[in-house]
């Protein structure tokens, strides 16, 4: 009955962080990259994989070094500035793996790649996990659906764009204003999505 119970509360954890509590489209968190790399459908989905990579990879870093390192010894208000930190040695390691193994796939992303280091989103789920008070398991499993969020939103975004492009805007709308309208009736859209994961597990 337990495992029963903790499937059900981690699929529902898994789809609210995607659909529901999208950490773009809801949260309102890596705005920068979502508009800036969903031009083209190749680099969304980059920059969404890569995203969804280092958030995973930050948050199973960062739990361990808040309970075991900063929360014993009392500090934890050096959270943002070491979380950073490490949120920075993962990006570079991402960035060098990917120009030695996808160099067309690291020259798309272009600036976009190292300015994961600043991308609020990280950092904001990082924290997010400490401050619910999430367990390690169930942190990485929202950190998972988070960057799931991300990489959907940035490829359904590019896939609009696309649309918008190809279309006979006004004068005025054509560039960020069409495209912010576009995100907003997105943003709308998911939440449509309330109570689904409830309705399907609960």
């Amino acid at each position: 009955i337990m495992s029963e119970v903790n499937f059900s509360f981690f699929m529902i954890l898994l789809l609210d962080s995607i659909l529901v509590s999208n950490v773009v489209l809801a949260q309102y968190l890596g705005i920068c990259p979502f508009l800036g790399v969903s031009k083209k459908l190749s680099s969304a989905l980059g920059m969404g994989l890569s995203v969804t990579v280092v958030l995973v990879l930050s948050v199973a870093a960062t739990w361990p070094v808040q309970h075991f390192l900063l929360d014993p010894a009392g500090l934890g208000y050096l959270q943002t500035l070491v979380f950073i930190l490490i949120i920075a040695a993962l990006v570079q390691m991402l960035e060098i793996v990917l120009k030695k193994k996808a160099p067309a796939l690291h020259k798309s992303l272009g600036i976009y790649l190292p300015l994961i280091t600043t991308n609020c989103c990280v950092l904001g789920v990082a924290i997010s996990c400490i401050d619910r008070d999430y367990g390690f398991g169930t942190s990485l499993v929202y950190a998972a659906g988070s960057g799931l969020g991300f990489l959907l939103a940035m490829t359904l975004f590019a896939g609009v764009r696309y649309r918008i492009d190809q279309a006979d805007v006004p004068l005025y709308f054509r560039g960020l204003p069409s495209a912010l309208i576009a995100a907003s009736v997105m943003a709308l859209a998911f939440m449509g999505f309330s109570g689904v994961a409830e309705g399907i597990f609960g």
